[in-house]
């Protein structure tokens, strides 16, 4: 594989309880791509997410992503994976008994970190890249949806990820929350970072261009304009 491919999926085929859900993905991403994944729901979008962070096999073709095979990936390397990825969900998922900093660090830790000042310094860091320096001892609930989903993303790049796999982020928020979500991005992108976002807003895939797939009935076609 060619430094500059972070993802490449051959014929893709996937299951979930018996039922096929990807009927033969190709597809190529890299360095510093921002691709839209659209479609209806139900046509695969977030199937592909869930493929590239191992939380659906493979069960036909072949699969890699930041140089490792997903194919021949063992549970116990998953976590090597996972720390060169990140992954932003529209609910956010954020640990509500945790505070801002915390669930950062709690990422930390089950990725491989051991020293502790190091992690507080760097959730510093981070949360200062994405402008929520002041809400570093808060809790999930005291902040907005647009901040929490701000979290979510300095969640997403506290490992300096190769890739960030977005799934409907802007989908729980109003459109200027939507806006700073997608400079946020757009920023990452443009720093390396390959982007993949499924997404049913169409408004900010023609306000932030990128590549764009359409899924549908579990294949991917390239569009090369939007209507």
């Amino acid at each position: 594989m060619e430094n500059k491919i972070l993802v490449e999926l051959k014929a893709v085929k996937s299951f979930y309880r018996k039922k096929q859900i990807l009927n033969g993905i190709d597809l190529k991403i890299n360095k510093g791509e921002f691709v839209y994944l659209i479609g209806k729901t139900g046509s695969g979008k977030s199937s592909i997410l869930k493929v590239l962070y191992n939380e659906m096999e493979i069960s036909e073709g072949q699969g890699e992503i930041v140089g490792i095979n997903l194919n021949k990936l063992k549970y116990s390397k998953v976590h090597k994976l996972r720390r060169q990825l990140g992954v932003i969900f529209q609910d956010f998922q954020l640990l509500p008994d945790r505070s801002v900093r915390d669930n950062l660090i709690f990422v930390m830790k089950a990725t491989g970190w051991k020293d502790s000042k190091a992690m507080e310094n760097h959730a510093h860091l981070t949360l200062k890249q994405v402008n929520l320096s002041d809400v570093a001892d808060k809790f999930p609930h005291q902040l907005s949806g647009g901040q929490q989903q701000k979290v979510a993303i300095a969640r997403a790049m506290i490992n300096s990820p190769k890739v960030i796999l977005a799934d409907e982020p802007t989908g729980n928020l109003d459109p200027e929350s939507s806006q700073e979500i997608m400079n946020l991005l757009s920023a990452i992108s443009k720093g390396g970072t390959a982007v993949i976002m499924a997404t049913h807003d169409m408004v900010m895939v023609k306000d932030y261009p990128g590549r764009v797939l359409k899924c549908d009935e579990g294949l991917i076609t390239e569009l090369d304009s939007i209507a």
